[in-house]
Formats: structure tokens, sequence, C-alpha cells
């Protein structure tokens, strides 16, 4: 299978590269059944329907929702998480939902109208554009928001994880840097490859309000379900709060075109 090309390398393509499967040792990965299960009512998706996921790393919520049925396409820019995807999509069990991967730019989404709904969670794109070399575009989220909400088809759904300002305020540590102007979380981190080579990497994670959500899905057309704390694995119907270190939105597309 061929990809598009994405253009340049993304600042988090050379620490994917290092990472590899050993992103999936980490204990923020491992709540990936709750998290399905919970999205799988939340969203109404039976055996059959269509699900793109943006920023789907090494493919683990991809695979989770194929092995119940659900058609789903994942895309990453990191060609060695989409490498990892489709070997782990080889082993589907019969009978399951399909699992395709490619490698493209969330900020370029191609789709049309083609799902039932869309995903980006743990800030696999959604979030993660905070530093770039290119200035423009002014809200390269938004850019990905608006491409999700085209990829689904009218009444369609979209949920996406976002990092709460509220709580990486309160919590700022000595590895974090905030910048107050941009909502932009700074960290400087160390992480172990496949065979234990450690490594320093910078991150840079957009932080939001429960506001600031509302208003980017209101401004890419979508009109919001329910928006809520949660952590990694322990996804519910919580109300926003300063205590937990993600907010998860739920939204739908108007059955309407989108202007």
């Amino acid at each position: 299978m061929s990809d598009r090309d994405p253009g340049p390398a993304h600042w988090f393509e050379p620490m994917a590269d290092h990472l590899g499967s050993a992103y999936l040792r980490y204990s923020f990965t491992r709540g990936t059944g709750n998290e399905v299960a919970f999205l799988m009512a939340e969203l109404g998706l039976a055996p059959g329907d269509r699900v793109l996921d943006v920023g789907c790393g090494p493919g683990r919520h991809a695979l989770a929702m194929a092995a119940l049925g659900v058609d789903v396409v994942g895309i990453d820019i990191s060609h060695r998480f989409v490498e990892l995807a489709r070997e782990a999509a080889s082993s589907l069990e019969p009978g399951a939902g399909s699992a395709t991967f490619q490698r493209l730019d969330a900020r370029s989404l191609p789709f049309d109208d083609e799902f039932d709904a869309a995903i980006s969670l743990c800030q696999g794109a959604f979030g993660l554009l905070g530093h770039d070399a290119d200035p423009a575009p002014l809200d390269p989220d938004g850019v990905v928001l608006a491409g999700m909400a085209r990829a689904v088809r009218p009444g369609g759904r979209l949920a996406v994880s976002a990092f709460s300002s509220y709580f990486q305020v309160r919590y700022l540590d000595d590895t974090d840097s905030f910048d107050a102007e941009r909502g932009v979380n700074h960290e400087h981190t160390s992480l172990r490859s496949e065979d234990g080579t450690e490594a320093g990497y910078d991150l840079w994670t957009s932080c939001f309000t429960p506001r600031e959500l509302r208003l980017l899905a209101a401004a890419v057309g979508l009109e919001v379900d329910g928006l809520w704390s949660v952590t990694p694995g322990a996804y519910s119907r919580r109300t926003p709060d300063l205590d937990h270190p993600e907010f998860l939105l739920v939204a739908s597309r108007p059955s309407c075109s989108l202007a």
C-alpha cells in the first residue's frame, strides 16, 4: 500500500521512530478497553460502521474497534507507527471488522462525507501541533478538527481528547513550562526505545478549557453533545473539573451539509 507524502517531517516523527512498539509499554496506553467501550456507546457505533482514527499511533484504538466489527481507517504522520499498526492488523480474527492504516498529515485530511464517526485520542494529532516551524495556520488544531468534521457524513459524530489547561497549570512540574499566551505546554522527557536505549525529547502539547473546545467545535460547524473530564483508561460522563488531566469532547455534524 502506498502512502500520500505528507511533506516535511513533523517534530513528533523522530520520537515515534525511537519509541516504536515501546510506546505501548506506557501506562496511559493500557486503558484501551475502557476507552473503546465508552466511545462505542457514546458514538452509537455498531458492526459495519466506518470510523476514522486521526493520529492513530500503533493502532490500539483502531484495532480494538475492528475486533468489535467496526471498519477503521487509521492515519498517523509516523511511518514507524503506521508499520506497527499494519503488522498488528494482520492478526485480526476472522469475522472482525477491518483496520487499514495510512501515513498522512492530520492537517490535510483528504476525506469527505465518508465515515460514521471520527476520533482523535491521547494527543495523537489534535493537540499535538502547538510547536511548528510553519507559523501558519494560526490554529492548527482547529484545522485538524475541521478536517475531521468534513470526513464524517452529515449526522456523523466525533470524539477528541485534549489536555486540560486547568490541570496542567495546577500540577506544573520542573520538567514543564507553560506558555500562557499560546496555551501550549513544553515538556522535556526521557524515553526508552524497544531495546531500552534512553534518549531525551521535547514535546509541545496544546491545552484547552471547555469553553475553548466548545468554540472550536462551533467554528467548524459541529454541535457539542457532551464534554467531560477524563483520565486515560477511565472515560466516563464526569462534569468538567480541575482534577483530571484531559477533556473529552463528543460532537455531531449536523444533518445538513457544512457551510
